[in-house]
């Protein structure tokens, strides 16, 4: 078993790195995406094509999706908060913002994840190296949006539906964890019957208002379908691979490298605008998220 150890190192981290530029290329995707498609279309477009993928890995696989009725209604809550809400959130905020702001509020994302159990499970005390991280994290969300300075060129509601963005994702894993994993379903099971029921729930609103333009040209027809089939679709089974190889720990770490990607492909391919503040904002939210999720040690002084 020991020699295997050494194979396994080194396995993960290629997924890993890719697991990164995909989510972290998922906001320039939008953007692109924004071009001939609405908010609606953009949330449907990932979601359908994430579901193909998915299934088609599931089938390749052999790997059957869930029969329990209930288990379905579980997921599609899932789906509710990992990608129906967020999907249509992210897409209508960056009508107005640019994508390195989404991307660096994303981090915000294991925050919120600790918000949400600790106000599900308050019957726990919360630690206090939790409650320094959550501090020091909206100090960071304060600095990333400038707020001595008001919000900048960013409307107050485009912020808020980022954070709303987020607070789903943050809710989305204590009801996983209560609802969904006790069932002990294939992670790819899951993760296909979640997508396809998010695609299902999007179609109407797609049909109803889901095309900007009829103008398809190349780079954006081509980035909704990496955002879909890369993003919503091989990043979920990426994911789970880095989980199975090298932990839950590692694989949640990924939050980390995001918002580097979406800030490098939004200066260069975009020709985004930085401002100093954001970046600093950025490592001041990851700083405690990782104090949060007590990564980094930090004690009460006893």
């Amino acid at each position: 078993m020991s020699s295997s150890t050494p194979e396994k190192k080194n396995s993960w981290l290629p997924i890993y790195l890719a697991l990164g530029v995909v989510w972290g290329c998922s906001f320039i995707f939008i953007k692109l995406g924004l071009e001939f498609l609405t908010p609606f279309g953009v949330a449907f477009g990932r979601c359908a094509l994430g579901a193909l993928t998915l299934l088609g890995w599931a089938k390749y696989k052999g790997i059957a999706l869930p029969e329990s009725k209930k288990v379905w209604l579980h997921l599609w809550v899932v789906s509710m908060l990992l990608n129906v809400l967020p999907g249509v959130f992210f897409a209508l905020a960056e009508t107005e913002v640019t994508s390195i702001l989404a991307g660096i509020i994303n981090a915000v994302t294991p925050l919120m994840t600790l918000l949400a159990i600790m106000v599900v499970t308050r019957e726990e005390k919360p630690k206090f190296y939790q409650v320094v991280g959550i501090f020091i994290g909206f100090l960071g969300v304060l600095t990333v949006l400038g707020a001595w300075k008001g919000l900048g060129d960013n409307p107050l509601w485009a912020v808020l539906v980022l954070l709303a963005a987020v607070t789903c994702y943050g809710f989305s894993f204590p009801y996983s964890r209560r609802f969904v994993i006790p069932h002990k379903l294939q992670p790819e099971s899951i993760a296909a019957a979640q997508v396809t029921t998010g695609a299902i729930t999007l179609l109407p609103l797609y049909l109803f208002d889901g095309i900007a333009k009829d103008e398809y040209r190349p780079a954006p027809v081509l980035a909704m379908i990496a955002l879909g089939v890369f993003g919503s679709g091989f990043a979920y089974i990426w994911n789970f691979k880095v989980m199975a190889i090298a932990g839950s720990a590692i694989a949640s770490s990924v939050t980390y490298l995001t918002p580097l990607v979406a800030v490098i492909v939004g200066v260069i391919f975009l020709q985004e605008r930085i401002f100093w503040h954001e970046p600093v904002g950025a490592l001041i939210v990851l700083l405690g998220a990782a104090i949060g999720q007590n990564r980094i040690k930090f004690s009460a002084g006893k």
